[in-house]
């Protein structure tokens, strides 16, 4: 396990065919030693496929020989490329403040929301569908990624963060005005898809504009703002939910406008910067894409449209079967559920074939598929989600009604994993700069220490257990998650090259949804199978009457009075059901240990890449 794979990972992104010095020097825009202090020199080899990850063993080299345009790019990536030589400094560190501030904007509408939806769903008699909404916003939200990225690299990064802002703002806006549960579930669905796209984009941003063995620092500090948030939010929703408060509808209508407000500033910087780009000529023409009819032909192939609708029907279908099975009169036996099954798998493969031997462009970027770094992120990624949402789903559910906690300490018990994740990867992101041998922080501290927080909880996830055991735990996951989703972005990006990153970005995000999106179906089967029979069986005779608020409403479970017979049954029930969900949760951790033990030894701190990084 000791053996390093760097060299494996740069003969698995070599380009097969060798370049003369000729065409290297034609296709490699140098950018003037003026712009933004940087040294204009050619770029190492001949042969050097540009954006490869390179080995240095000496930490004092500069990047001033990997600053060029790539001209052979997508529009979009030449574009970042050359915006990137028109940042100072100082504008780049104002830039980072200001994406901070979007950030703990968006963090405390996100942790809103979330904290609304199970009262949401409540109000509509449907509590037991807390976690279908999760499933179909992650999904949607999830596949979007992929022609998102698309986009980010054709169209550019400005635009692209303008539809992510479009986007939530439209899904807060329906979630203001709706009056049922399938209207709140798909304004859900183009908040998350807005929210993850902006959260995308800056994940990018950092990825563009920083040195790989400041990635780590950086992409925790954008998410620190989860530090602050965490202690306000529950009080923000205790006001807007309580008696003479402004109400839900109207909680929702003001982040509305929080969210465009506090994103036209960036939104600004990126187009100035462009346009001084673009002054400067350090921006080829956008090409000519034809008519209407050729352009429209264009795109479709781009965006790979056939396989985007077989891939989101498929997935669509199947993972709803296990969310809606339990409202049918035959449950597994209906014909509506066979056949999302039976078709929902059939599309996913369709898809496969389609994109092996059909697709005239794919989002998958297959040759870097057979790095095993890249194959192993992915799984690791997708059974650490997978897990998560299996235990927590019904988590703050939990918390109000088995342990009794008011809305303000459920959400502060309900986010230590935000907070305790994002206080580790800040320390996390300063070791990598000293020493950059991720995998075994990640082999030897993230998984670990999840699987032992998530174990205990099978002991501690009872009636008349004190909370203090269920904060340790989640103190145990947050101190591994936050090591765990520092790794599995970095070292994506430390084994590709600038132009692949949105792409690769997009295939682990729509990895880590549709693994949300199991996590979630796999909770609702179990909460939906489970809990309604425990529920039969342990409450008293004179509360069976009232079944179905209890089954399907949060409030009138947590209603009953503390120690009343009710109560203690619900409880048990709670308790019943969740224990099934732990353990499952425990056993899919092992999948996770097991890829990250299969990453190469990637040294973060001596590797480079062709990325200006000024940061």
């Amino acid at each position: 396990m000791g053996i390093t794979f760097r060299g494996l990972a740069s003969a698995a992104l070599a380009s097969p065919n060798s370049t003369s010095a000729a065409a290297t020097e034609k296709d490699i825009a140098d950018v003037p030693a003026s712009y933004a202090g940087h040294t204009s020199v050619d770029g190492g080899r001949p042969d050097e496929k540009l954006g490869a990850p390179r080995s240095n063993g000496d930490e004092s080299d500069l990047d001033s020989d990997l600053n060029k345009v790539d001209t052979l790019a997508e529009q979009g990536v030449q574009t970042i490329q050359a915006m990137t030589f028109v940042w100072s400094k100082n504008s780049l560190l104002l830039a980072f403040v200001w994406i901070w501030i979007i950030q703990f904007c968006i963090a405390f509408t996100s942790g809103s929301v979330s904290t609304m939806t199970p009262y949401v769903t409540s109000d509509f008699k449907s509590h037991s569908l807390t976690a279908l909404t999760s499933v179909i916003s992650s999904l949607v939200s999830g596949i979007w990624k992929l022609p998102y990225a698309k986009i980010m690299n054709i169209w550019g990064r400005p635009y692209a963060l303008i539809i992510g802002v479009v986007s939530t703002t439209m899904g807060l806006v329906m979630m203001a005005a709706c009056k049922n549960v399938s209207t709140y579930c798909a304004a859900m669905t183009f908040f998350y898809l807005g929210y993850n796209s902006i959260d995308f984009s800056i994940t990018v941003f950092v990825a563009d504009t920083t040195k790989l063995r400041n990635r780590g620092f950086f992409i925790a500090f954008v998410a620190s703002p989860w530090l602050v948030t965490t202690w306000v939010y529950g009080y923000a929703v205790d006001s807007i939910m309580a008696p003479g408060g402004i109400g839900i509808p109207w909680g929702f209508g003001v982040f509305s406008i929080l969210i465009p407000v506090v994103c036209t500033p960036l939104i600004a910087m990126f187009l100035y910067h462009e346009k001084k780009a673009y002054k400067q000529g350090l921006i080829q023409p956008r090409p000519s894409r034809g008519n209407l009819v050729q352009s429209t032909m264009y795109y479709l192939k781009e965006f790979d449209t056939v396989g985007l609708l077989l891939l989101a029907t498929g997935l669509a279908l199947f993972l709803l079967s296990f969310n809606i099975y339990s409202y049918q009169p035959q449950q597994w036996k209906s014909p509506l559920i066979i056949c999302f099954i039976i078709f929902g798998f059939l599309l996913i493969v369709a898809f496969g074939v389609w994109e092996k031997y059909f697709a005239p462009m794919t989002f998958v970027p297959w040759h870097l598929l057979k790095n095993r770094t890249v194959i192993f992120t992915y799984t690791m990624a997708g059974s650490l989600y997978i897990g998560w949402y299996i235990w927590d789903s019904f988590f703050y559910s939990l918390l109000v009604v088995l342990f009794n906690q008011s809305v303000p300490h459920a959400t502060y018990i309900a986010n230590i994993y935000t907070m305790g994740s994002c206080f580790i990867s800040l320390v996390y992101g300063a070791v990598l700069k000293i020493n950059g041998r991720l995998k075994w922080y990640s082999l030897f501290w993230g998984v670990p220490l999840t699987i032992l927080g998530v174990g205990l909880m099978i002991e501690f996830r009872q009636p008349d257990v004190n909370i203090g055991y269920i904060v340790m735990c989640m103190i145990f996951i947050a101190f591994g998650g936050g090591v765990l989703v520092i790794s599995e972005q970095t070292t994506l990006m430390a084994v590709s090259k600038q132009q692949d990153f949105p792409a690769l970005l997009a295939c682990e995000s729509m990895i880590i949804s549709i693994g949300s999106a199991i996590g979630s179906t796999i909770a609702t089967a179990i909460w939906t199978g489970v809990f309604p029979v425990r529920l039969t069986a342990n409450l008293p005779a004179d509360a069976m009457s009232n079944f179905t608020s209890i089954y399907g409403d949060i409030n009138t479970q947590s209603g009953y009075a503390w120690g009343s017979p009710t109560r203690d049954a619900i409880n048990l029930s709670y308790a019943q059901t969740q224990r099934y969900m732990l353990i499952a949760a425990t056993c899919v951790y092992s999948i996770t240990w097991i890829s990250v033990a299969l990453w190469q030894d990637v040294d973060v701190k001596k590797q480079k890449q062709r990325t200006v990084g000024l940061l």
